[in-house]
């Protein structure tokens, strides 16, 4: 009985193992910009919820055309507000929302979804990618942030989500551009499109 046992046990834990292995091919996403792509890993073990809202805005095409709308040199690159579509600065950095309702908005309003707060241990260091707020913890929506240095100042403050494995110079292009006094570009330095990869067909590991 307890060969059997174990042999059951055995057979789950390899089920498992498959699973994990196939959730890790899935688990990567191309940012295409202008000055080139980069490939981000997710960590949803540590924040699922900003994981799921930010692969379900992906899924929409939510980001494609948008800008990162502040850039900073030794901080970081900030984008995914739908305002920076447009040509009107003075609204950027002022939108976005969830991709999915976390129990904080309207339910019956997409606009009003943001996401808890998720704050881990991850250090912000060079490529981290985490997510913006107000000054309430609970108001992450799709504004997301990629360090160009390290800021542990941020740490345990924001949440940290996942981090660019490959592009990292592409970091250090676009955050020496040219910007306006409320740092945004003055040329656009656009998403042209953001996809969901399997991480074996986007990087050679």
């Amino acid at each position: 009985m307890n060969r059997v046992l174990g042999l059951i046990l055995l057979t789950l834990l390899a089920i498992g193992v498959l699973f994990m292995t196939y959730e890790k091919e899935n688990d990567v996403a191309v940012i295409s910009t202008n000055f080139g792509d980069m490939i981000v890993e997710f960590y949803p073990d540590i924040a699922p919820m900003h994981v799921d809202s930010f692969v379900a805005l992906v899924n929409e095409e939510y980001f494609d055309g948008t800008t990162f709308h502040r850039v900073i040199p030794g901080f970081m690159i900030q984008g995914g507000d739908p305002n920076s579509r447009n040509e009107n600065k003075a609204t950027h950095g002022t939108g976005g929302r969830a991709g999915k309702f976390f129990g904080i908005g309207n339910e019956e309003d997409p606009s009003t979804w943001l996401i808890p707060q998720e704050f881990n241990d991850t250090p912000h260091v060079k490529g981290i990618l985490s997510m913006a707020r107000t000054n309430d913890p609970n108001s992450a929506s799709s504004q997301f942030f990629i360090c160009h240095d390290n800021a542990s100042f941020l740490d345990n403050n924001y949440t940290v989500f996942g981090k660019v494995v490959q592009g990292l110079d592409i970091i250090d292009e676009i955050v020496n551009v040219a910007k306006d006094q409320n740092d945004n570009p003055l040329e656009r330095v656009e998403m042209l499109s953001v996809r969901i990869a399997k991480r074996s067909e986007v990087l050679s590991e």
